[in-house]
């Protein structure tokens, strides 16, 4: 069946879907994206869910197959068309409130129902079952156990494993009813329901974390529900990281001003928090795709790719005095006042000893404090360089005439140490004035939100200046230059060396018989 766009509104798809009825149900695709939400304390994932209808989710990542009426024409649609290539998720809005279904929570229902034809039921899911494991790539033992995955992913509110009746008719399809097939099959559903059921654990060891993430990263490949589970498997194991959270504080945009409106804003009803501008999105994205990859490269053997990644984002000292610049900014900033105020909040809860991290896992208390301290010093960076563009400091009196560019050029330098180019830090202040400027402001910042925006923009505008004026290369002009340099007639012919005397041919004789010994001179 062709694909239908989806509402171009995300706030309105519920409505739209509720408006087909009360039994209507959507089948959509859902692709990879990153939450906008910070690590730190995200719960695991709902496997066989892909999280498209919860809070804050990026509604703009799905694509509407088509609209189907029922649980049994919902379920029979999603056990066609899942290939194990693409997330496809199942969901509902009876009231107009989007909400995703599991196929098992269907399958459920519908085997509770007495009107179902369980025969029927238990040959579609067979089929699924067989076709899972006559796409996997691996094929073989490999196959049946990602099929098995995929069962455990999106059946497991029917069974953790496939029940006889349907691995009997998937093996009997495959042509393979031999027990020790049987047994790897339920094995491998049992394995993977007890690893779903440790992620829900709250303290676990890093090396516990490891060996699932490999577990689940061998299978993410043919069972696509679980990509998301080893990413944040991957997040947890970089959360007990020291170099990994130090690599994080360098490269993630500050969101304080997005973290505390959605913090604030959630506790009150049919409030709409702004969504987060699209440049630091997606500098968030970036670092934490990077972050991930050190991970994995730290944990897989591939020390010196970390390493590189490591050296390639050098960790900031923290500073020991606050400069000047970075003191007007945070005195005319509100959000920089925010930030301070925020990681001093998160020092003070790492740092108490009546928390329950300081005894429960030293590891992940080490790499907190690691990300605090880097994460310290990567925002006095910033505060500092966008401090000097709005308050650039005189000229000393006594300064040198020689040393008055060196001074003026260090503003551009700590611009390009805080953000890592011009351009990403011309990206983050507009990012930054698009996200005060949306419409309608939070409550809490109401007062603040104009003389922010009027702020970041003189940041803006000095910025560009900066960049203009420190261009070191103009190509029109050095083209111009040596076209002129070209045109001009050569210059005449002087006279001819001299002829050699006697005393130069006495000269060329004894440096030829002296010595090649280095050091020994006539």
């Amino acid at each position: 069946m062709s694909e239908e766009p989806a509402p171009t509104s995300s706030e309105d798809f519920g409505t739209w879907l509720s408006k087909r009825g009360a039994d209507a149900y959507a089948l959509v695709a859902v692709r990879e994206g990153t939450s906008a939400v910070s690590m730190d304390g995200a719960q695991a994932p709902a496997v066989g869910q892909t999280g498209i209808t919860g809070p804050g989710a990026d509604r703009t990542r799905i694509t509407l197959q088509e609209v189907s009426h029922g649980r049994r024409e919902i379920l029979h649609r999603w056990l066609q068309l899942d290939d194990g290539q693409r997330q496809l998720a199942i969901v509902s809005a009876p009231s107009g409130v989007l909400r995703e279904h599991t196929p098992g929570e269907l399958a459920t229902q519908l085997r509770q129902d007495p009107d179902t034809d369980d025969a029927h039921l238990t040959g579609e899911l067979a089929g699924w079952l067989y076709r899972r494991y006559a796409d996997a790539p691996q094929g073989l033992e490999l196959g049946w156990i990602a099929a098995a995955a995929a069962w455990t992913c999106h059946m497991r509110a029917l069974a953790d494993y496939p029940p006889p009746s349907v691995l009997d008719q998937s093996l009997a399809s495959a042509g393979e009813q031999d027990e020790a097939t049987a047994e790897l099959v339920v094995s491998t559903g049992r394995e993977m329901a007890d690893l779903l059921d440790r992620l829900e654990r709250a303290y676990r060891p890093r090396a516990e974390l490891i060996e699932d993430w490999h577990a689940v990263q061998s299978l993410a490949a043919d069972v696509p529900a679980l990509t998301e589970t080893a990413d944040w498997l991957l997040d947890q194991i970089a959360l007990r990281d020291a170099h990994a959270q130090q690599l994080r504080a360098v490269l993630e945009p500050d969101i304080t001003d997005y973290l505390r409106d959605r913090q604030t804003d959630n506790s009150v009803l049919n409030v709409t928090v702004p969504a987060l501008d699209a440049p630091r999105a997606a500098h968030l994205a970036q670092a934490r795709e990077t972050v991930r990859a050190y991970t994995a490269a730290a944990h897989s053997g591939r020390e010196q790719e970390a390493q590189h990644l490591l050296d390639a984002f050098p960790i900031p000292a923290r500073a020991l005095a606050i400069s000047g610049p970075a003191a007007a900014w945070r005195r005319d900033s509100a959000t920089a006042q925010d930030s301070v105020e925020d990681l001093a909040a998160q020092r003070a809860a790492t740092m108490t000893e009546d928390g329950a991290d300081y005894f429960a896992d030293p590891e992940l208390l080490h790499a907190a404090t690691a990300y605090l301290a880097a994460r310290e010093g990567q925002l006095h960076l910033v505060h500092d360089a966008l401090g000097r563009l709005v308050h650039p400091a005189p000229a000393p009196r006594d300064l040198p005439e020689e040393l008055s560019p060196v001074a003026a050029a260090q503003t551009q330098r700590r611009v390009i140490e805080a953000f890592g180019t011009l351009d990403r830090a011309a990206q983050v202040l507009e990012g930054q004035i698009h996200y005060q400027l949306q419409q309608p402001v939070p409550a809490r910042r109401r007062a603040t939100t104009g003389a922010e925006a009027d702020l970041l923009t003189q940041a803006r505008d000095a910025l560009e200046h900066t960049a203009t004026s420190a261009l070191p290369l103009d190509e029109e002009d050095i083209r111009a230059r040596l076209q002129e340099a070209l045109a001009r007639p050569a210059a005449p012919a002087g006279p001819g060396p001299a002829a050699p005397t006697a005393h130069d041919e006495a000269h060329t004789q004894a440096l030829a018989a002296a010595p090649t010994t280095p050091g020994v001179h006539q």
